[in-house]
């Protein structure tokens, strides 16, 4: 199914975007079948294993083993189901409760636009980092509470960014020809400036996505995201780095699984910002 106005030829960041999160999705929904072993198997006999291809690999564990013999290329596998997962729904939430106020505040001015342009300056004083430190230490760890506490604090980027482009919007000749034809707010809202911001908001979204998924692992990396039964990038990368020197495959794995999948994010999201906006269209064009 095709979005109105996506066109894919001649995108190649769309594409490649595109191609890039389909394929660490299919690696996450397929995992069970994918993965050679359990994630939290351990065999002590094979600690610190390396790839395959190096001197003394074995083709059971092709990206080597952990420092308790658990595959990485499993645990890397396994991973990317919650990676996406908090990127996917922590964006989401972030972009509804963001948008939903910059739409607000931005179209109707006054009193309630100062009033939210307050909140968010006043949430942008707090530093991102310790505001999810703090979170996270009063609601727990669990998948749930990383979503919860990214949403927190990343739904005013949104807001910011959201409600300029309102701002410009409302001021545009057929949403005031709307409003002296007789439509509602509401309906002015969401037939003429909502269309308008839609491609910012899926830039965003995507950005968004790549954020959630370096805070997520960074939060299970000082063992503040998950319990330690759930396999995910970040923990991988504490587990490493006592034995980066000896054996870097446990480390760059997971580093690499990192950026590619941010790299994804960011291609897919320029790429369909530029694909559904004609203002950009035609400046590439």
């Amino acid at each position: 199914m095709r979005l109105p106005g996506l066109r894919t030829r001649g995108r190649p960041r769309l594409v490649v975007g595109a191609c890039i999160l389909l394929a660490v999705a299919l690696a996450a929904i397929l995992a069970p079948w994918l993965a050679p072993h359990d994630p939290l198997e351990q065999d002590l006999l094979h600690m610190l294993a390396p790839p395959m291809w190096m001197a003394d690999g074995s083709a059971d564990f092709p990206l080597g083993t952990d420092s308790l013999g658990r595959c990485v290329l499993s645990r890397a596998v396994y991973g990317a189901r919650v990676a996406l997962v908090v990127a996917t729904v922590s964006a989401l939430g972030a972009m509804l409760l963001g948008s939903a106020l910059a739409l607000v505040g931005g179209y109707f001015g006054g009193r309630l636009d100062r009033g939210i342009s307050y909140v968010v300056d006043l949430w942008l004083s707090f530093p991102p980092v310790v505001l999810s430190l703090i979170l996270l230490v009063g609601l727990g760890s669990g998948v749930d509470k990383v979503i919860l506490a990214i949403v927190l604090v990343d739904w005013t980027r949104f807001c910011r960014v959201v409600r300029a482009d309102v701002l410009v919007t409302r001021r545009r000749d057929y949403v005031l020809a709307a409003r002296l034809l007789g439509f509602s707010h509401l309906r002015t809202l969401l037939r003429e400036v909502l269309p308008t911001v839609v491609p910012l908001m899926i830039t965003l979204f995507s950005i968004e996505m790549g954020i959630a998924i370096v805070v997520e692992a960074t939060l299970s990396f000082i063992g503040l995201s998950v319990p330690p039964d759930i396999t995910t990038w970040g923990q991988m990368l504490a587990d490493a780095r006592n034995d980066m020197q000896g054996a870097p495959w446990g480390m760059l794995v997971p580093v690499a699984c990192i950026i590619v999948t941010v790299l994804g994010c960011n291609l897919l999201g320029d790429g369909v910002r530029v694909a559904l906006d004609p203002r950009l269209r035609a400046r590439v064009e």
